[in-house]
């Protein structure tokens, strides 16, 4: 949880993780279900503040979404920003990946090799 009355983030830093390209979105083979865990940070622009873009990846992807940071403007003028370990069926992962690049989700990954995660 983050300390409102603190001036810098709880996050750890930006540089440990790297902007995700389509190409380092996980390609699983057809009917995988193995379970796996991926942390990513997300930065979910002002305009989806009122759509229930995490909710999603519960309800519609079937994830277990454990929240390890979040930041949020006070006024939600600004974007939102959240450090997730998702975590379940590897096609399903690969699913709600591909959901939040459709929605221009910027999408960071804590790995500098993609094969190293554990999609």
């Amino acid at each position: 949880m983050l300390d409102h009355n603190r001036s810098e983030s709880q996050f750890e830093p930006i540089d440990n993780f790297h902007k995700t390209q389509e190409s380092d979105l996980p390609k699983s083979e057809i009917g995988d279900t193995r379970p796996t865990q991926t942390r990513i940070r997300i930065r979910v622009p002002k305009e989806y503040h009122q759509e229930p873009v995490i909710s999603n990846l519960i309800s519609e992807y079937g994830l277990k979404v454990n929240f390890n940071a979040a930041f949020l403007g006070v006024k939600n003028s600004d974007d939102g920003w959240f450090d997730l370990e998702l975590n379940g069926p590897a096609n399903q992962i690969e699913s709600a990946l591909i959901y939040l690049n459709d929605l221009d989700v910027e999408i960071w990954s804590n790995s500098n090799n993609p094969v190293e995660e554990s999609w």
